[in-house]
């Protein structure tokens, strides 16, 4: 029953957070944000997401993070910083289509975190890091 509260108690205050701050959240971020509370992830926080999105990690002797190619302005285009492709907007308020499938959205996490990160990021810090960008 704990567990089942918290989890209640989460995703009331994720709602909350969701309706007050995202313009227009899709139906599909709500799928995976759905999907993180149910593989353990709390309350989301997109202020940690926020920090978490511009820390670096040494990899391969390179300091990496999410917005050495997608940008600390998430309203305009990335470029990946190996390949020089160009990345669309992170914004939902310039780029809406970037979160309108629930396929590429775990697609592209589990690679990017393996990127970044050298391993797969948790459900909570998927749930931190999609509400920061919702509110972008």
């Amino acid at each position: 029953m704990k567990n089942g509260m918290r989890k209640i108690i989460a995703l009331l205050g994720v709602c909350g957070l969701l309706f007050s701050t995202i313009a227009a959240a899709t139906p599909e971020s709500d799928v995976l944000l759905q999907k993180f509370w149910a593989e353990g992830a709390g309350a989301a926080n997109p202020e940690k997401g926020r920090t978490d999105w511009a820390r670096e990690v040494m990899v391969k002797d390179e300091k990496l993070s999410c917005s050495t190619c997608h940008t600390t302005n998430l309203a305009q285009e990335g470029k990946h910083h190996t390949t020089g492709k160009t990345i669309g907007p992170m914004s939902m308020r310039t780029n809406p289509e970037r979160y309108t499938s629930v396929k590429k959205m775990e697609k592209w996490f589990k690679r990017n975190c393996l990127d970044v990160l050298g391993r797969e990021c948790s459900a909570q810090e998927k749930t931190d890091f999609l509400t920061f960008l919702l509110t972008q």
